[in-house]
């Protein structure tokens, strides 16, 4: 790590800043390496965890712009990862689906990524990995409260 002032690099908020620097880094690599996006694991995941769902409510679960959604979407239509299908209730709005080949894909990609957080927390023991896990949920619970 380069040479910050002390009164940088004793506050969480910058060594935070700097460890997300490093990590969106290491993931970005990674997917990229495996010819994927991080949109495209994060709307996998979200559809294999809550099921099928609308683009908008994708994009609540998945935290992602609308715009980011389509683009995706249209990625993952076009790769055989996801389908759309009318919605029953509402002709006028598309339902999405994980196909086989998309939790295929997202099994590679779980594979990819655990790979990149493995580099990423190198020098911390399990233990510690899980107590960082615990420390960053607690954290970012606390903040994004409703």
């Amino acid at each position: 790590m380069s040479e910050a002032p002390h009164r940088l690099s004793s506050r969480p908020s910058y060594l935070l800043t700097q460890t997300a620097t490093h990590a969106r880094r290491l993931v970005t690599e990674a997917f990229t390496a495996a010819g994927a996006r991080g949109y495209q694991y994060r709307l996998l995941a979200t559809l294999h965890e809550f099921g099928p769902a609308s683009q908008a409510e994708l994009g609540r679960r998945g935290n992602m712009d609308r715009s980011d959604v389509v683009g995706t979407l249209n990625e993952l239509v076009a790769q055989g990862h996801a389908e759309r299908t009318p919605d029953p209730a509402d002709g006028r709005r598309n339902i999405i689906h994980l196909t086989p080949a998309g939790e295929a894909r997202l099994r590679r990609l779980d594979a990819t990524l655990d790979a990149a957080q493995d580099q990423l927390t190198a020098p911390l023991s399990a233990a510690e990995r899980t107590q960082l896990v615990g420390l960053l949920t607690r954290l970012l619970a606390h903040h994004t409260q409703d």
